[in-house]
Order: C-alpha cells, then structure tokens, then sequence
C-alpha cells in the first residue's frame, strides 16, 4: 500500500508525514468523516517491512502495542488502535505537543554554551516523574535517550517508542529472540549489556547518561559500537563533569555520578530519588564523588575490571516492588502548639517506619506562616530548620538519606499535601493533634484533611507522655 496523504486504513486517514526514520514512519491521522475525534491530535506509527528489514521492527511493534495498551497517566502518549500485524501493522496513538530533550541537547550545542545547571535539573526531574510512573506500573523504558522524552509546555515530560520496554505482565519478547545487548548503546546501563533486562535503576542509568550530556556536551561513554566498548562501563567511570565544564556545581556531578555507578545497588533507589534530589539541590548530600575533577585511576579501573569480571548480575524485584521497597517516608513536623510528649511520639513512629523500610529516604518538613515584613526570612527559616534537625538527632539514620524543609504557608494542611504530591512521598508520618489546629466540630483539623487527601500512606500518631511510650517498649517482647 502506497503511504501517502489522503490513504485511508482502518478508518484512519494519513495526514502529512511527521518522521521517516530506520524503524518506522510517523504519519498524522483523523478518523474518516462522521465519526467523532478522540478530543486530541493523533499520530499513526508504522512499521518498516521492506526487504531487508530485521527482525526487531516487527518484534518492537509488538511490544509496544502491548506495552501501551497497559500504561496509563499523563507521562505516556493514549493508546487509540493497533492494526493487524499479518495484513498492515500500525500503531494510532496521542500526538503529543512538545519539543524532544534532543532538540535541546542539539540546540546547547549549536551555541556552544551550556544549560544553567537549574534547567537541567528541572529537565532531568520531569524525565525522572515521568520514569517512576512507568516503574510503579511494572514497566521499565530501557531506551530512554533525549530523542524518545517529549517536554510539554507545562514542564512535565511524556516518554516515546516503547519498542524496547519490559513489562512484568507480558513476555518479554526481545529476551527471547533478539541479541543479549537490547538498547540504545550510548544510554545502556551495564546490566542490560550483560542481557539483564527489566531493573527500574536502567532507566535511572539512562537519566543519567542525559544529564551528563547535557552538563559536558559529551556522552560520558561515546557511543560504543562494539561488544567491548559496551562492556567498559561494567568497570570504568566517565571523566567528571566538572573536568570538562568548571561551571558544573558539585551537587550536579554528586547526582549525574551517582546515577552512573556501574552497579545499580549502588545508584538512586529509585527514579523518585533522583527526582527528589533534583527538585532540591540544596539538600544534595555532596561527598568526594561530586568534588571531583580528575579521572579515576588506572588502577582502580583495574580493579573494578578483575572485580566486574566475576561479578553475577541478577534481576531485579518487580518494578513496583522495588519502588516500594524504597520509599519515600515523609515527617511533618509541628513547631509550635505541641508538646514533648507529641515530638517524642513522632520522632518513635518515624524510627519504626525507617526501620522496617531499608533504603528508604526520609524528608522532615515543617510549615511556618509566611513571614512579616519586619521578619528576617533568612534567619526564620535557619532556626526553623536547625529545630528540625534537632528533633531528628534522635532518629537512627544510617543508611537513610534524610533531607530538612521549611515550608511557608497560611494553609499547613495544603502545604504538606502539595509536597507529599510533588515528591512522590509514599508514606506521611505527623501527629494526630498536629500544627496547633485546635478541633472544632465544623473545621477539619489539619491531619483529618491530610489523611482525606493525601496521594499515599498517612500515619497518624497519637501524644503519649513519653515515659508510658519507654515502658511499652520495654514490655514489648
């Protein structure tokens, strides 16, 4: 069939091509007269068949007319058709408006100047919202690259050609048939060079790989073409950003540096870590990795060779699992209007969340009223902000990033839900009398709204004197 503007099929028909590239084309699309549009544009994917096609043409649009149907939220393009795959295969699905992170990645380089480390955080945590959404549906990309993250007008990003993804609820197709080596060679992670395929910490790999670019103008690995140019990141670091780009803040290369640790137990939990760290750079914790500015040894990369040669790569839990198994466990913590007993009380729940929760990161906010005109807002929110930290002192941390926020709001209740939402908080811990919001029978107190309308878990906890806590727990078995 000649693929032309006017071609009608299935009932679709063919707009102006948008893209014509190795794998398939892209058309835009409408439904034939009298039949309603979905209420957003359109776009028709089809598939190379040519002669002398692969194998992974057809095999990619197997998976991910499956992989889409499963998906949901605003971070994926809507599913609408798929056509037969014995007679003409062909994905329709939502046009989404925006530009590639490529065109930026391309246009930093045109003018030779690099992006202000700000926008390439808030790039990086759109990417980073939009993988953990995947995640948390037992999806992983494994092919994200700046040329398959679309960026809307509104910040968020939505991830594109998912003809390489993993899903948990499917047969994983690409494993069965294709090359052990399945991805993007500049963005792969070490363990999908080695076949391991459905770890979220891939897609944080790949983030990373991004972000780099972005911050040097390099790919911190070039782009390998070979089976042992790919196996090199098993062992090797890249060169420190801050060694090709001086203007690269150490929180930056602490978190790109992160992400690429050849190891994924040794990167970002999560992909909502790796947001969190992006959307509060100050509260980064930065050790020598991200002062760096000179290569790692040659003998340390022999090291890690003879290390990497033995070294047995295993999947990961399911995607959703391995998200829950790493939370993020939020403390809202009162300052005023409540008692000892009621700190005391929250600081034990918090310890027995954490305990059971290894990995997990925990963020201790507070909600103060915004400050007056006569106020020092650089002094309020330090002594705001050091209460929190001595109210933590008393927690078992180890193993646990922990981050401190001072947050101005008239409205303590919405303040803590809107950062509950933009963090991805699976779990909130505050007081069952919190923030000093006296009960009333016709205005819900602050936890009754919080647990009404949070995005995740709420723990509420009850003031107990603490001695009665101290001898519960001495009784406790």
């Amino acid at each position: 069939m000649k693929l032309e503007a006017g071609t009608v099929i299935d009932g679709f028909v063919l707009g102006p091509r948008l893209h014509a590239g190795a794998m398939a084309q892209l058309h835009r699309v409408a439904y034939e007269s009298g039949r309603p549009d979905p209420g957003f544009p359109m776009v028709m994917k089809i598939p190379r068949m040519g002669g002398g096609e692969g194998a992974e043409n057809l095999v990619g649009f197997e998976v991910e007319q499956q992989v889409l149907q499963a998906l949901e939220g605003p971070h994926v393009p809507r599913f609408v058709a798929a056509g037969d795959l014995a007679r003409l295969p062909f994905l329709v699905m939502e046009y989404v408006e925006g530009r590639t992170l490529q065109s930026l990645v391309d246009e930093a380089q045109a003018n030779r100047r690099r992006p202000a480390p700000e926008d390439i955080a808030r790039w990086g945590r759109a990417v980073a919202l939009a993988a953990h959404s995947l995640h948390q549906q037992n999806a992983v990309h494994q092919d994200l690259k700046p040329a398959n993250v679309m960026l809307k007008a509104d910040g968020s990003a939505v991830l594109i050609d998912f003809g390489l993804s993993w899903h948990a609820h499917y047969p994983d197709l690409l494993a069965s048939e294709l090359r052990p080596a399945i991805g993007s060679p500049a963005w792969m992670a070490p363990e999908q060079v080695v076949g391991v395929r459905g770890d979220p910490r891939s897609d944080v790999f790949a983030i990373g790989v991004m972000l780099y670019e972005l911050a040097t103008g390099e790919l911190p690995f070039g782009a390998p073409a070979t089976p042992g140019g790919l196996r090199q990141r098993l062992w090797m670091d890249p060169p420190p950003p801050r060694a090709l780009n001086a203007d690269c803040p150490p929180w930056l290369q602490e978190v790109i540096l992160h992400c690429l640790e050849p190891e994924a137990a040794q990167r970002p939990p999560s992909a909502a870590h790796l947001a969190f760290d992006l959307g509060h750079p100050a509260q980064v914790q930065v050790g020598p990795r991200g002062e760096r500015t000179r290569r790692t040894s040659w003998t340390r990369h022999l090291r890690r060779w003879v290390r990497a040669a033995g070294l047995q790569y295993q999947p990961s839990p399911l995607p959703s699992e391995r998200v829950g198994e790493v939370p993020i466990v939020m403390a809202a913590v009162p300052h005023h209007d409540t008692t000892d007993a009621g700190l005391y009380a929250l600081r034990q729940a918090v310890k027995r969340s954490l305990g059971i929760r290894p990995g997990a990161r925990l963020a201790c906010v507070t909600v103060i009223a915004p400050p007056g005109a006569q106020d020092d807002e650089a002094a309020l929110h330090r002594h705001h902000a050091e209460q929190l930290r001595q109210w933590a002192r008393g927690l078992d941390v180890e193993g646990h990033q922990v981050s401190f926020q001072v947050l101005q709001s008239d409205d303590v209740a919405q303040a803590l839900l809107a950062y509950a939402r933009a963090n991805h908080a699976s779990l909130m811990v505050l007081g069952a009398a919190t923030h000093g919001l006296a009960l009333q029978r016709w205005i819900p107190t602050v936890p009754a709204r919080v647990a009404a309308e949070a995005p995740c878990s709420v723990l509420l906890v009850k003031d107990a004197p603490p001695l009665a806590l101290l001898r519960d727990a001495q009784a406790a078995p």
